[in-house]
């Protein structure tokens, strides 16, 4: 049996964060805007760092669009209308300067991301003792991943699967989120039984507290060093500037942290 798209299983599935969200200069406010393509562990991340943004600079606009780095890749070497680019991982930023789409040398890291291995509180699975075996178990009927394709999450967790083992094992239950967003809805919403996950989206509101995880270790995949880069179409590039030092900044790094990414 081949492994199945989650689009395949689940066509009515509406993708959590497909769409871009932000506030709007209000009146009286300068109409300066980033427009930015954000990786899809982000979500809520991001939405915390915007909003601390604006509340230092209500002239500007912070209006994200989350998805797989690979498709924003694809998108933005077609010049896709963005400003900010933050990639899950760091090689995305740096081909996009190397086609003369951002600065020579201007990519930067922000956060390095962990994946975990998740279960819906009530699963008979118990990720702290079984750990990667957790997917292979019989209760582990499908098995959540971003699609490795175009997802830097989903080229880490089919790295660490086969590097501890597991693989072969579980080839035939894995079902496909076009980014790690949607993945992680799997196995929230029980259209999987377990997710290789976005430690960030664990951590973040809809799933903080609804279920048990088990980090799977750095070492079991190519580490996912996240970067980003502003990009030399930017409508308003001191202001893409601007929120890029925040994100690496103090208040940016704060919040980040929360969400369980380690700091590079």
């Amino acid at each position: 049996m081949r492994p199945r798209t989650a689009a395949a299983l689940w066509p009515g599935l509406v993708l959590l964060g497909a769409i871009g969200c932000g506030g709007a200069a209000g009146p009286g406010q300068a109409a300066r805007e980033v427009r930015v393509a954000a990786a899809a562990d982000l979500k809520f991340a991001f939405e915390d760092v915007a909003a601390a943004f604006r509340e230092k600079n209500p002239g500007v606009a912070v209006t994200p669009t989350y998805g797989s780095s690979g498709n924003f890749y694809a998108q933005l070497t077609y010049e896709a209308p963005f400003d900010l680019f933050l990639s899950a991982d760091v090689e995305y930023p740096r081909r996009l300067v190397q086609q003369g789409r951002a600065a020579a040398g201007s990519e930067f890291v922000y956060a390095v991301g962990h994946l975990v291995v998740w279960v819906p509180d009530g699963s008979p699975l118990d990720p702290a003792k079984l750990g990667i075996r957790t997917v292979v178990a019989p209760a582990a009927r499908k098995v959540a991943v971003a699609n490795p394709k175009t997802a830097p999450y989903g080229r880490a967790a089919e790295a660490a699967l086969k590097s501890l083992g597991v693989y072969d094992e579980v080839k035939d239950r894995l079902v496909f989120g076009d980014n790690i967003a949607q993945a992680a809805q799997f196995a929230e919403s029980g259209a999987a039984d377990v997710g290789v996950i976005a430690q960030s989206l664990a951590l973040a509101p809809p799933m903080r507290g609804k279920g048990r995880y088990w980090p799977v270790p750095l070492d079991a995949h190519p580490r996912l060093d996240q970067g980003g880069v502003v990009l030399t179409g930017a409508a308003d590039p001191a202001a893409a500037a601007a929120l890029r030092d925040f994100l690496t900044g103090p208040d940016g790094r704060a919040i980040l942290e929360r969400y369980g990414f380690t700091l590079p």
